[in-house]
């Protein structure tokens, strides 16, 4: 299993580098690669060229910044195993989280859902799905068109490991730091 650090996009809301943004003392990409840490062989960082906080670079295929599909397509080709992702943006992960993903893995994608709403950048990705998923990224698709052509698992009740949605909640700007900081303290 391979932990991916999905770390290729602009950051043009929050305005410098979302990997490197503070929050309760940490860079955000040191609080994911912790929760990733914890459930994976080994943790690499997608979307770059060179190492951000000491994990390995996956760097995308093609043109960069092609978003997070392109990252998951980075990483089932390099390893051939399943892959555990979190967007650098989601420093409130929780490991307990991932590890109840890992747990319902098999042929197929295992994605969270709120609200109706697929979490695919707090999934996990089996290499059963890199050559719909290359096919995707080449028609210009993303995480979510990729779902629609795949079968996945979808998972609902992840409450029960006690996750009250923090993991895929989203870091975009400053005042979306603050406002996970009051919902839900340090992460």
């Amino acid at each position: 299993m391979t932990g991916v650090i999905l770390a290729g996009g602009r950051s043009s809301r929050m305005g410098s580098d979302k990997a490197g943004h503070v929050v309760a003392g940490r860079p955000m990409i040191e609080w994911v690669g912790a929760a990733l840490d914890a459930v994976s062989d080994r943790v690499v960082v997608a979307g770059r060229d060179d190492p951000v906080a000491g994990y390995a670079p996956i760097p995308d295929p093609g043109p960069s910044h092609r978003g997070p599909l392109a990252g998951v397509v980075a990483a089932l080709e390099a390893f051939g195993d399943a892959v555990v992702v979190v967007a650098t943006d989601q420093p409130w992960v929780r490991a307990e989280t991932l590890r109840g993903l890992i747990e319902r893995m098999g042929d197929l994608p295992v994605v969270p859902v709120d609200g109706g709403i697929r979490q695919t950048t707090c999934a996990v990705y089996p290499p059963t799905v890199a050559a719909a998923a290359r096919t995707e990224l080449e028609e210009g698709g993303s995480l979510q068109s990729l779902l629609d052509v795949v079968a996945f698992q979808q998972v609902v009740d992840w409450r029960a490991w006690g996750e009250d949605g923090r993991s895929w909640y989203s870091v975009d700007t400053p005042e979306d730091a603050a406002e996970g900081l009051a919902r839900f303290g340090a992460p």
